[in-house]
């Protein structure tokens, strides 16, 4: 998958992005400021931004925060969300290019968004915008695969109608394979559960808020609705359906 087509796959989904994707749960802050010290005091650079989901949780704690993000419409999502905050700087930028100053951040963050970098460059970058003993924290809201007989109805329906899901899962899985690498030090992880419920209406725009879904216009569309229909009768109680995540954090610091 080449960069160009990771940094456009969103643009026509931001909407059901913003609305349908998971927050993260608040318990991440409270392990940040037990594990590395983040305080009110600490100035974030989200990288990978979004459309702000991750940032706005830094901001009610009172950080400056810098979303570095390269997708126009994801960017724009998130000053439109976010934007009336004070400490909420708006970046064009990348992973390995955020434009931002030297040693200018203590953390830097990555939701939902390292597998998409070129890490080997986006590591001689944080270095260079990390302060002295800042850290940087890689998290995942990672959707539970055969947790419940629905959980894994839906992964089937996924690995049926995706377009390139298998590629995408198998690129986020190996990016959990080289976070050792990455961090070439001493590293530590949290799991965290985190959920969702939906009506069919949600589920569907959860559905369609991923990259690999079919589009309206796609042949399989019809299909993969029919099916989702199918899905969600059958294992919902009171019309909704649970949505279950383990939400990983990893974080730790650079050599």
């Amino acid at each position: 998958m080449n960069v160009a087509n990771a940094l456009t796959r969103f643009s026509d989904r931001v909407q059901d992005y913003v609305k349908y994707r998971p927050s993260y749960p608040p318990e991440v802050i409270q392990v940040l400021a037990t594990r590395c010290g983040v305080g009110p005091d600490s100035v974030i650079a989200d990288i990978g931004s979004g459309p702000g989901n991750f940032a706005q949780m830094f901001l009610e704690n009172g950080n400056e925060v810098f979303a570095v993000e390269p997708n126009s419409e994801m960017r724009n999502a998130g000053l439109e969300l976010l934007g009336h905050h004070r400490q909420y700087h708006s970046i064009e930028g990348t992973a390995e290019d955020t434009r931002l100053a030297a040693s200018s951040v203590d953390f830097i963050t990555a939701a939902q968004a390292f597998h998409w970098f070129d890490w080997p460059r986006a590591k001689t970058e944080f270095r260079r915008i990390l302060r002295p003993r800042g850290w940087v924290v890689l998290l995942w809201n990672d959707r539970r695969l055969d947790s419940t007989p629905f959980q894994r109805q839906y992964e089937q329906l996924l690995l049926r109608f995706g377009t390139d899901y298998a590629q995408v899962k198998s690129r986020g899985r190996a990016s959990v394979n080289v976070i050792a690498s990455f961090f070439s030090s001493r590293f530590e992880k949290v799991t965290l559960d985190n959920a969702q419920t939906f009506d069919f209406e949600a589920l569907h725009g959860r559905l369609v808020s991923a990259s690999y879904a079919p589009k309206s216009s796609h042949p399989d569309y019809p299909k993969m609705l029919e099916e989702l229909k199918k899905i969600f009768h059958t294992y919902a109680t009171n019309g909704r359906v649970l949505f279950e995540y383990d939400t990983n954090v990893y974080f730790g610091q650079l050599e």
